[in-house]
């Protein structure tokens, strides 16, 4: 069997989960890196054994030999990116968020249709072990009817900067950057209801604190704490059709104590957590039960999930599998995230038709 020849563009922190998942399956040739910063690609080139690279993403398109792309750029640049990939006939994986404006997303969705090519959005999450568990639960009606959910992500301390904190760039701060993820796992896992209204709020209070000594954190290559345009952190009620509720909190700084993730979901016959840990609660003969899975990885496995996001993709593009995160999926979130920035700047609850 001929191997599929994936290009790669964008070769910032992220691109290196991508690359190195595609390099481990051997379905796949890394055929070729693109990034504005030349030296930058070739370097990635070298490291992944790369046959070409690129600067432009156009003159990447026009070479007909490559058959999909993980798109790994700024926010504001996914829509456009892959919709060129789709008209040249490429099948795309696009990191989240799949893009910043409802205008976009629609657009995105109607070339996937007119192509005919396949479009799988990086809602990583889904992919991971922990959550595939318990979508097994879910669907063997094991948690009854799922009418609640909650989301936090909190850091204490970690606004990246950077693009991270330009919201041209980026769309946003935490909610878009790792809210994102915690929404969509729990909406996955309620089985995607259509969004009703959303009431959200974000505030900007405390921005990047570079007054804070001793304690280290994640910031991007171009770290600048003197620019920063996003929120510090945003909270929700997100309310669908089916009745169901979904409240989220995130944060890039905040005066907690510690950070702190927790992802759970509640139904009429048991209730989960998918972190900081894998848990199931039922009950049995009139007797609460807190389930403990026999698993590799009870939490969040951040190789194990790209892995099998990236080895999906491989078989989404071979033809053998459909995406767990399509194109559709990509819409939603986009409403329900753009949403909440609506909702925070008008001060009022947003509905949905």
């Amino acid at each position: 069997m001929s191997k599929i020849k994936i290009g790669v563009i964008g070769a910032g922190s992220i691109s290196e989960a991508h690359l190195n998942a595609y390099a481990n399956n051997d379905k796949v040739e890394l055929y070729a890196i693109c990034d504005l910063n030349e030296e930058r690609a070739k370097a990635k080139a070298e490291k992944y054994g790369a046959s070409k690279t690129y600067v432009d993403y156009h003159d990447l398109m026009n070479d007909q030999d490559i058959d999909a792309v993980s798109i790994c750029t700024w926010n504001n640049t996914h829509a456009d990116i892959a919709i060129a990939a789709l008209n040249s006939g490429k099948n795309v994986l696009v990191e989240k968020p799949m893009t910043t404006s409802m205008e976009k997303a629609y657009e995105m969705e109607e070339t996937v249709k007119k192509t005919g090519k396949k479009l799988q959005v990086g809602f990583v999450r889904r992919y991971a072990s922990n959550t595939q568990v318990l979508k097994k639960f879910i669907e063997e009606d094991d948690l009854g009817e799922i009418y609640y959910a909650k989301a936090t992500c909190i850091r204490r301390l970690g606004n990246p900067g950077g693009w991270f904190s330009d919201i041209e760039r980026s769309g946003g701060g935490p909610l878009i950057d790792i809210g994102v993820h915690v929404i969509d796992v729990l909406w996955y896992l309620m089985g995607c209801p259509k969004v009703k209204s959303i009431s959200g709020n974000t505030y900007n209070k405390l921005g990047n604190r570079k007054n804070i000594k001793n304690l280290s954190f994640y910031q991007a290559a171009d770290y600048d704490p003197d620019k920063n345009t996003v929120e510090d952190m945003a909270n929700a009620m997100i309310r669908f059709e089916n009745g169901a509720s979904l409240l989220v909190d995130v944060s890039f700084t905040l005066h907690a104590k510690q950070d702190e993730i927790s992802v759970k979901l509640y139904g009429t016959k048991g209730g989960a957590e998918v972190e900081p840990s894998l848990a199931i609660v039922t009950e049995k003969y009139d007797t609460i039960l807190n389930l403990a899975p026999q698993v590799d990885s009870t939490t969040f496995d951040f190789g194990q999930a790209f892995q099998a996001e990236i080895d999906h993709f491989v078989d989404v593009c071979l033809g053998e599998k459909e995406t767990l995160s399509p194109v559709a999926d990509g819409v939603e979130m986009t409403k329900i995230l753009s949403g909440i920035y609506e909702s925070a700047e008008k001060g009022k609850e947003i509905y949905f038709d």
